[in-house]
Order: structure tokens, then sequence, then C-alpha cells
């Protein structure tokens, strides 16, 4: 079943992280984002539930080691909290 996000938000920690990264990150990050506005589970994009302190939030895979954070809000729209490593917790 797909899951269609029509409204996305971003934190501006989020907004701060993007402007951080290569734009050749940034340009695989857009493609993975249209991927995610017509399926938010698209297996190209691994999305998952976080567990532990990131618990509740979401995540799917720009790279192999950067990833995006977000929550679902009200249906169709989703909150961009983070992007970056694997390794850095939000």
């Amino acid at each position: 079943m797909k899951h269609p996000v029509k409204t996305i938000y971003v934190t501006s920690h989020f907004e701060r992280q993007y402007k951080k990264l290569p734009t050749t990150i940034q340009a695989i990050a857009e493609k993975k984002e249209r991927i995610f506005r017509s399926h938010a589970f698209d297996p190209r994009l691994n999305t998952h539930k976080l567990k532990g302190k990131l618990r509740g939030l979401w995540a799917f895979s720009v790279t192999r080691d950067i990833r995006i954070i977000f929550e679902f809000l009200n249906g169709d729209e989703v909150l961009f909290h983070d992007i970056g490593p694997h390794s850095r917790v939000y």
C-alpha cells in the first residue's frame, strides 16, 4: 500500500544540517525526497521506526551512511528533524 506525503515541514536544525552536506549528497537527498513523497515506504528508502532515545521517530536512508529522521504528523504531513550520518544521534 502506498503512503503518499503531501506536505513536508522541516526544522531549523534540519535546514542547518542539510546546508552542511556536499552538493552531491544534497542532490541524492532531493531524489530520495521525491520517492518519499510518492511512497514513504518504498523499499529503496529503507523506512523504519527508530528505537531508544529516538523512539516515536522514523528514518529513511539517503545513502548508506546518511539518513533523514522524521515524524508523521497528520495523515499526509511529516516533519523532517535531522539529516546526517547514522553515527550521530539527533
